[in-house]
């Protein structure tokens, strides 16, 4: 079992970054596909970015644009979502998620493990 927990949403203004944390508790964490997702109110959730398991590859949304960027630590058994150049679309509450795959993972129902989600909102 992994238990994810998000942290760094928040208010900011259009223009600003925030860094968004996924903790994951267990002892597997090193060897799972990690994952951000976000749903935004009324909304579907959509993908947003994701890493495999040992940070050599990723994959982004389109509507990234180059302004976000994920990254791990794993023998800190986090995951990070760096967000640049925010803008009011961004809005949304973000969620981290675990897959027991080794590579990157894009699709929702492939991944095992979802947190409770950061809620950023970004004014303009």
């Amino acid at each position: 079992q992994v238990q994810l927990v998000e942290s760094g949403g928040g208010l900011v203004q259009a223009g600003d970054s925030l860094r968004l944390s996924c903790a994951a508790s267990g002892r597997s964490f090193s060897t799972y596909s990690m994952g951000w997702f976000r749903q935004a109110p009324g909304k579907e959730r959509e993908f947003v970015a994701a890493i495999n398991w040992n940070g050599s590859g990723t994959r982004y949304a389109d509507f990234v644009k180059g302004r976000f960027t994920v990254s791990r630590v794993n023998y800190e058994t986090t995951v990070y979502l760096q967000m640049n150049n925010l803008e009011p679309e961004d809005t949304a509450v973000y969620y981290c998620a675990a897959a027991k795959i080794s590579s990157v993972v894009v699709r929702a129902p492939q991944y095992d493990y979802w947190g409770q989600g950061t809620e950023v909102t970004v004014s303009s």
